[in-house]
Parts: C-alpha cells; sequence; structure tokens
C-alpha cells in the first residue's frame, strides 16, 4: 500500500517530509479513512506515509488564560468525549465525539482527521463550527490560521496544501453565559454516519437569546448555517412558538440530496424535527440527556504501556519491526506494507484475530495496541514496531482462562465463534476500565463488535458473570 512508511518523532521531521514529497505522501494518524482508501484504490500516487503518532504533546487538550482551548493534532475522540474540559466548556464537541463511530474508532481516530476528511457528514466540523473554530497549518514556510467556516471547498475538499500539516484546532471555550448541544440522525445507534445532524450554540442574557448558532451537516456540499433561523432567534426567549418558527427556518437553509441513507424530503423534515428537539432541550436543561457521564472508551488503566525501544524510522521492504506480542519480543523482517491485522496473521500466525470486514464495522479485530483497544485492520503494520500489542492468545495466564473465557463458556455465549475473540477483548477491556460495570456501560463496550448469530443476550450476561468472578 506505501513504498515507504516512517514513524515520525516531531513535527519539524513531518513538514520537511513533505516539503520534500508534497502530494505523493500522506499523513496518518488514525487511518480509519486513509487505510481504506488506500486498500481499495482510491488513493492513487501515494509514496510516502507519515505516522504521526508518536509525536509528543499532539494529544493535549489545554485551556489558555484567554479562555482559548487548544486541541493537538492527536486528540482522539475518545479524548474529547471523556474530557471534563471539553463536556464543561464544549458540551456539543463532547457529545458528537461520542456519537462517532464505536470505542475502538474513537481510541484512533482523531478530531483533526475528521476535519481534515472534509465529508458533510463528519459528526465533529459541526459543533465546531458553531463555536467559530480555527485551525492552525505548519509548514516549513510557516504557521497560518484559518476558520474553519474558510476551511472547507467543497465535498471532501479543503484548503490544506499538500505540503501543510493540521497541528492544532482552536476556540473559545463557552463562559457562564452559553450553552449549547449537538443531535445525530442516523440509521443505528452506533457505527453509523449521520444522515443530518446539527449543533446549536446559544449566547443568553438571563432567557433571552443575544446570539445563536445554528450549523447542519449532511445537508449540504459543506457543514453550513442557518443564518435565517439564527437571526429570527436573537433578542426572543425560547416559547413553543418561537421554537417551532426557528426550526421552520433552520429546515429552509438545508439544501439535501437524496442517496442510500435517505431521501432529501426526509432529510429536511429531519432537520426541523431535530431542531425543535434541540432547543428545547436547551431550554428546559436536557440538552446532555443520553450522553453517559463517563463514556466506556475500552482505554483501561494501562495506556500507556510501551513494548520495545521505539526510535521511530523509516521502513522500506526489508526492513524490521520489532514489537512485543503477549509478552514475547517478535521481529519482522516482511509484512511491511500491510494492516497490523494481516501481520499478526499472516507472519506472526496469531489467527485468532479475525477479519470480518476489513473496515473498522465489526470489531473481529479488535485488539489491545499500547493498551488501548483498537481495531487491528485499520493499524498500519509499521505502527507495531515499538509498540506492545495483546491479541485474545494472551489474554489467559497459561491454562487459566481470562474471566471473560470463561463466562463465555459457561454461559453459552459463543455460537459460530467467528466474533467471539473481538466481543472477548472489548469485554476484557471493559473489566479492567470498570471492574464492575453496569448494564449499559456493557452495551457501549460492544458497541463496535458485532455478532451475526445472536441477540446478545448471552453475550451480555457473559459480561456479567465475568465481572462477578
Amino acid at each position: 500500500m506505501w513504498n515507504q512508511y516512517i514513524n515520525a518523532t516531531s513535527v519539524d521531521q513531518v513538514t520537511q517530509i513533505l516539503a520534500e514529497k508534497r502530494s505523493q505522501a500522506r499523513l496518518v494518524a488514525g487511518g480509519t479513512d486513509l487505510i481504506l482508501e488506500l486498500e481499495r484504490g482510491a488513493r492513487t500516487g501515494i509514496e510516502t506515509v507519515i505516522d504521526i503518532t508518536r509525536i509528543p504533546g499532539l494529544d493535549q487538550i489545554t485551556l489558555d488564560e484567554d479562555g482559548i482551548i487548544h486541541l493537538g493534532a492527536l486528540v482522539t475522540h475518545n479524548a474529547c468525549a471523556s474530557s471534563k474540559l471539553i463536556r464543561e466548556k464544549a458540551y456539543p464537541l463532547a457529545r458528537a465525539a461520542w456519537e462517532v463511530g464505536a470505542p475502538q474508532i474513537r481510541n484512533r481516530g482523531t478530531v483533526a482527521g475528521n476535519l481534515i476528511t472534509a465529508s458533510p457528514a463528519n459528526d465533529t466540523i459541526t459543533p465546531l463550527m458553531a463555536l467559530d473554530a480555527w485551525v492552525v497549518l505548519k509548514s516549513v514556510r510557516g504557521e497560518r490560521k484559518v476558520r474553519l467556516a474558510e476551511f472547507y471547498t467543497g465535498v471532501r475538499k479543503n484548503v490544506l496544501q499538500p505540503d501543510e500539516m493540521l497541528v492544532e484546532i482552536a476556540f473559545h471555550g463557552l463562559d457562564a453565559t452559553q450553552k449549547g448541544t449537538f443531535v445525530k440522525v442516523a440509521l443505528r445507534r452506533a457505527q453509523a454516519i449521520s444522515v443530518v445532524n446539527l449543533a446549536i450554540v446559544l449566547t443568553l442574557e438571563a432567557a433571552t437569546i443575544k446570539q445563536a448558532a445554528i450549523t447542519l451537516g449532511a445537508v449540504a456540499p459543506t457543514i453550513i448555517h442557518a443564518p435565517e433561523a439564527e437571526a429570527f432567534l436573537a433578542g426572543k426567549q425560547l416559547s413553543d412558538e418561537v421554537i417551532d418558527q426557528a426550526a421552520e427556518l433552520a429546515q429552509q437553509a438545508a439544501k439535501p440530496i437524496d442517496d442510500i441513507r435517505g431521501s432529501a424530503d426526509y432529510r429536511r423534515e429531519m432537520v426541523r424535527v431535530f431542531t425543535r428537539r434541540g432547543l428545547c432541550a436547551l431550554r428546559d436543561g436536557q440538552e446532555q440527556a443520553g450522553m453517559p457521564a463517563e463514556p466506556v472508551t475500552l482505554m483501561g488503566s494501562d495506556h500507556a504501556a510501551g513494548g520495545v525501544r521505539f526510535s521511530g524510522g523509516a521502513y522500506t521492504h526489508g526492513a524490521s519491526i520489532k514489537t512485543k506480542i503477549n509478552g514475547q519480543e517478535f521481529t519482522f523482517t516482511s509484512g511491511f506494507e500491510k494492516t497490523l491485522l494481516r501481520l499478526l496473521r499472516e507472519e506472526a500466525g496469531l489467527i485468532g484475530t479475525k477479519e470480518g470486514c476489513a473496515e473498522g464495522e465489526c470489531g473481529a479485530c479488535t485488539i489491545f495496541l499500547d493498551g488501548t483497544a483498537v481495531m487491528a485492520c485499520l493499524v498500519p503494520a509499521p505502527r507495531a514496531d515499538g509498540a506492545e500489542i495483546v491479541t485474545v492468545e494472551g489474554l489467559a495466564q497459561g491454562e487459566q482462562l481470562h474471566p471473560v473465557q470463561q463466562a463465555f463458556v459457561q454461559d453459552g455465549a459463543v455460537q459460530c465463534g467467528y466474533c467471539s475473540p473481538g466481543f472477548i477483548m472489548s469485554a476484557a477491556k471493559l473489566l479492567k476500565e470498570r471492574p464492575q460495570p453496569t448494564r449499559n456501560e456493557i452495551e457501549q463496550a460492544i458497541t463496535g463488535n458485532l455478532c451475526r448469530c445472536t441477540g446478545y443476550y448471552k453475550i451480555i450476561q457473559a459480561i456479567e458473570d465475568a465481572s462477578k468472578l
């Protein structure tokens, strides 16, 4: 999929490579889009992939003295969803991040990557647009700041130049006079692209709206504002009549298309319905209803674990990948152009990790990468260099099964068994994170795992029983 793979150690290193390679190079962080595009041939002419996931400092969320929140380029969706600062000062972003994919996807996928992909259905663009965010782009030529409203030029198009790296996202955090929310309409509860999404941010004086921002996703070529609705709300209080009128004005701003996920008429109606619901929730103080106070992340308490020594470097055919798998050190001199899933199965001979969909949908390939649950089909093989990996083969201690494995056997939670390794890995990481999980937390934890045989009742029961062992 690539001729050269570089595990970068600094931003300056990245910008130097981009200056030389330009359109022949691509950055990878979460890889949830790029890996699939490369495998399917949707991205051509890419000779070099630059992995930025271990550059220090880019995973930070900070608040400066001017009330500006800064998100580094490696801040993941799970980091946003579980951040107390984002929850308090940018709730629409926290909610949108939690609505993305499933825990394993949120552990790898970055907010910066979501913005760069530039799909009008991407979830985090909508709240960041409502928060009037900007991005910082860096190259050897210097830095520039671009407001998010000016960053997009069309469907999956933006102003990022081939030699630039997005290093930061920034916006003013909400103050005591402001509140906001995010609403998503999708075809299922998790692992679903938005049919419609919207964000609302209100600035209030007592009960009167001073300023409103309403942004809409998946209803135009880019994320758009609903300017007539925003202007209408200024100076008004949220009575039922005002809310109804604002919802109708927001509906008029939508210019959707018909596609496989929904008709244009359906999308327009959902804009009206969910604008109304969002405004009612803000009026009634229910905007955070349905959002868990502490979302399940499947990161556990050991996500800072390390493997063998990592010093960065470039990989081509024949270069060695040194890693630790299930406590044993491995050195691979082949497979660098594969996904981590294929490296584990074909080079390491660890076939317990399954390929169900190869696109991050089914969770059968769930593993722990440096202590965090991820989908191996979306991780490039060279990312294993210097990492510590645990597969389903590494859960048992000698002849002693992991409590989740034991409960799956006792409760008959296995049918054809194909999906079982992924469920077991997700459940094991959940119990590391929440030793006594609630049923809702169990359901959150397995949203990234699909089973074709069952209604999940036995699986949930097994996880509940494992927490008691």
